[in-house]
């Protein structure tokens, strides 16, 4: 649990980091890992470089942070290949349009998902194919496992209950109307 922080005068409550609203209150650490695109792995890779490079400590609050401090945080953000975060840990490696390895978060990055996803569609692979359907796209089993809609073939008790009634009703007058 959080504890409570001290307070400065410059301190803001709500202070926003490439474009999401973070609780002043939050550490430096998880404030980035609250950024989408940004897990707890890279935060803790951009936080080093924050504490490296820049001098901010990973524990400060992010409401004491000023305005040139979060934009300098920013700039690694953008582009964490430049201050040294290892290519395996951004999200877009090998970009098709561009051929190069790049970092995208927040809107960008559902942009760029959605972007990926209409182009194995359109491509007509496997992997667009089962998109397009609504299957499972990574080989797992689909005979019973992932289904989607009304259930096939089970009944719930009290629905069984019912109809077996039903049924006991329907032979009970279809029997004397044989005779």
């Amino acid at each position: 649990m959080a504890e409570p922080v001290k307070e400065s005068k410059e301190f803001r409550g709500i202070v926003r980091i490439m474009g999401k609203d973070l609780k002043g209150q939050l550490k430096v650490r998880e404030g980035l890992a609250k950024v989408k695109g940004i897990g707890r792995n890279l935060a803790n890779a951009i936080g080093l470089k924050v504490e490296k490079d820049l001098g901010i400590s990973l524990v400060l609050p992010v409401g004491e942070l000023t305005d040139k401090q979060i934009g300098q945080i920013e700039d690694i953000i953008r582009d964490p290949l430049k201050s040294g975060v290892p290519v395996f840990m951004i999200n877009h490696k090998g970009d098709v349009e561009s051929g190069t390895n790049k970092h995208v978060v927040q809107s960008d990055l559902q942009i760029a998902v959605h972007a990926d996803v209409e182009r194995l569609k359109n491509s007509r692979s496997w992997r667009g194919w089962r998109t397009a359907l609504g299957q499972k796209t990574r080989g797992q089993h689909n005979r019973t496992t992932g289904r989607s809609g009304m259930t096939v073939g089970v009944l719930k008790k009290s629905i069984k209950a019912q109809k077996e009634a039903s049924k006991a009703g329907d032979k009970k007058d279809a029997a004397p109307a044989k005779k």
